[in-house]
């Protein structure tokens, strides 16, 4: 878990956690029942260094040291899965990394075990929703081209930032195709 001292900034050594509790901070600031949010990230010196008004616009100071800028992106249309989307991003080189936020329900690795067989996907999604150990999870995960990974879950009953928890590989699937965005064809 992560602590926030009494400004808000995420305490975090390495910039690509700082971003992805940035976002999640940003989102958690929009409330629940948010549509995916994606974020391309960008190196904060060079953007000061090559795009000094949309630094300026952005409220980036001097002082920001190594570190990376989220920029949210156009909103993912409604109703596309999230897997096809992606599939169909490619971006500019000086996008050094992707983010991506979303909502989802999730079950324990008990009640996982108990799934009933031969559902069909509709099927499963309902059995979830109607599970009484479900949770609402919002996840935040990060990738960098050089396949740097990070991610942040924060649970809807336990909606605070101190209970944010990180770690490189909590959700494996989804930096799976967030890095996908990046490989060349």
């Amino acid at each position: 878990m992560t602590n926030l001292p009494v400004d808000g900034t995420p305490l975090a050594a390495d910039p690509l956690t700082r971003a992805v509790l940035e976002i999640d901070e940003y989102a958690a600031g929009l409330g629940w029942d948010q549509p995916a949010r994606l974020f391309a990230l960008v190196d904060t010196g060079k953007l000061r260094e090559q795009e000094p008004s949309l630094a300026a616009q952005l409220g980036i100071e001097e002082s920001a040291g190594t570190s990376l800028t989220p920029i949210e992106q156009d909103e993912i249309p409604a109703g596309a899965p999230l897997d096809e989307f992606l599939a169909t991003i490619a971006w500019p080189d000086a996008v050094v990394g992707c983010a991506l936020t979303v909502e989802r329900l999730m079950l324990p690795p008990s009640a996982e075990e108990a799934e009933p067989a031969g559902m069909t996907e509709k099927q499963l999604a309902k059995w979830v929703a109607e599970h009484p150990e479900r949770q609402e999870v919002r996840m935040t995960v990060a990738v960098l081209r050089d396949g740097s990974r990070e991610s942040a879950l924060r649970l809807r009953e336990k909606d605070s930032t101190s209970e944010v928890l990180t770690g490189r590989s909590l959700v494996p699937g989804l930096a799976d195709a967030l890095a996908a965005t990046f490989e060349e064809e």
